[in-house]
């Protein structure tokens, strides 16, 4: 019979622990809009093309925090949606924690997929160009990328203006991975407002450097230069951060990481490089930390950025 009561009170116990773990998500409002873009013409016609614009996903809690979460990925907002597993991912886990959270297509992807620039295919290409279908099917199973110097300016336009609009609110953090972190530090730096507080970059597969670091300036998977102004608008954000999985050992990109760091911290930013499994024994990590198994012990050490640094606060 104690044996059975202690089996009750255990299970009583376990599921309250798990109950205030996964509190319920409320919400005041959902919904998605676009921002910027252009509209095209057909020449001699009335119909249009809108292009170029972004869409926002959003989801507002009903006790909010100051500070809004922009989810940028460089793959898909699933990404952002659910581990690996099914399991809860990043959206979730901010949501129950009380921050906005906005997830971002970027132009050229997603819900934002129109360009008003036509797409090119190689002369060789495998692949059904005249097919409609085909297009579609491709497309709608996946996002398509455009890794070109030219799209990281159009995107970072783009986020640039979203930053600046103040619907985002006024203390807005980009949660970035791969390719979107060098978008998103452009974005800051084009940025005319103060409005973005912090930038965690998760594995940043290219960096800004300023003009006089001797650096050469590479491709969309590369080094951008920028002036050293750029840099030292860097460095007044309260937080950027270079985040790095397990087994990156000797990995170029982490390299640079480490540089662009050092450099913002030289005119007096705070800018650092974690590396997860060294720094924190979060052994196997991923490219994409934020959906890997043990992501709510990766987004713990979110919670203790924001702590130091006050972005945790409510209004």
């Amino acid at each position: 019979m104690l044996s059975l009561i202690f089996a009750l009170l255990l299970a009583v116990s376990q599921s309250s622990v798990a109950a205030e773990e996964l509190k319920p998500i409320m919400l005041e409002k959902s919904g998605g809009f676009t921002v910027g873009g252009k509209v095209l013409t057909q020449p001699g016609t009335d119909q249009t093309l809108s292009c170029d614009h972004r869409y926002m996903e959003y989801f507002i809690p009903w006790k909010q925090r100051k500070t809004s979460i922009v989810m940028w990925h460089s793959s898909s907002t699933q990404s952002f949606q659910n581990r690996w597993d099914g399991g809860e991912g990043y959206k979730d886990m901010f949501l129950r924690r009380d921050y906005p959270v906005y997830l971002w297509d970027a132009p050229g992807v997603g819900r934002a997929n129109w360009l008003c620039k036509a797409y090119n295919y190689w002369p060789d290409v495998q692949f059904p160009t005249e097919n409609e279908e085909a297009w579609q099917q491709a497309t709608s199973g996946r996002y398509v990328e455009f890794d070109t110097v030219e799209n990281v300016h159009l995107q970072s336009d783009e986020a640039a203006v979203a930053a600046d609009s103040g619907r985002l609110g006024d203390s807005v953090v980009y949660f970035t991975n791969s390719m979107s972190s060098l978008r998103t530090m452009l974005t800051a730096i084009k940025s005319e407002s103060n409005n973005i507080k912090a930038i965690v970059n998760y594995e940043p597969f290219g960096h800004v450097f300023p003009d006089n670091a001797n650096i050469t300036e590479g491709d969309a998977f590369g080094s951008f230069i920028v002036p050293l102004e750029d840099i030292k608008k860097l460095a007044k954000l309260p937080a950027i951060q270079f985040v790095w999985g397990a087994h990156r050992e000797g990995f170029n990109f982490v390299n640079e990481s480490l540089i662009a760091a050092e450099f913002i911290n030289k005119y007096g930013g705070n800018a650092e490089v974690v590396m997860l499994a060294d720094d924190h024994g979060l052994e196997g990590s991923t490219h994409i930390a934020f959906a890997d198994m043990d992501n709510a012990k990766v987004a713990g050490l979110v919670d203790r950025l924001f702590e130091k640094t006050g972005l945790d606060e409510y209004p």
